[in-house]
């Protein structure tokens, strides 16, 4: 054997070698694929239920949104309307009320006996504060 053939030799082992780990890679490379492909099929067809959910769901929350909407235009509604009602209520009966509350205190005041002005209270003064003078008898009511 010449130098030339066993150089031959070695680059064919080389080469045999190399195509072994090529195959031994591809094979793995195709496992992969496959696998990956399965992955993929199987999330689209969970995903595709899922994604029909979704949207049933937002367009439930869409209705009761705009249900909510309608409620809050009413209650607003409602609520301009209690406010012109005590508006107008106030300023029809509030006046003449108090005017007829006050007649009614005076009439009572002026058939009642007189009262004694009011004694300025005793106080005793400490430093930072004031206290009570002492108890006073019960006070007469009107």
């Amino acid at each position: 054997m010449s130098g030339g053939e066993v150089a031959g030799i070695l680059v064919a082992v080389f080469w045999a070698i190399l195509v072994s780990f090529l195959a031994v890679a591809l094979a793995r490379l195709a496992q992969t694929l496959r696998a990956t492909t399965k992955l993929v099929a199987d999330v689209t067809e969970q995903a595709v239920p899922l994604l029909a959910d979704a949207s049933t769901a937002v367009r439930s929350a869409q209705t009761q949104i705009d249900r909510v909407d309608a409620i809050a235009t009413d209650v607003q509604e409602v609520t301009s309307n209690a406010s012109a009602l005590s508006t107008t209520v106030a300023s029809t009966f509030g006046g003449p009320l108090v005017k007829v509350a006050a007649f009614g205190y005076g009439v009572r005041r002026a058939l009642g006996r007189k009262e004694e002005p009011a004694k300025p209270s005793r106080r005793t003064v400490v430093v930072g504060r004031t206290l009570p003078s002492a108890r006073r008898g019960k006070r007469k009511k009107d």
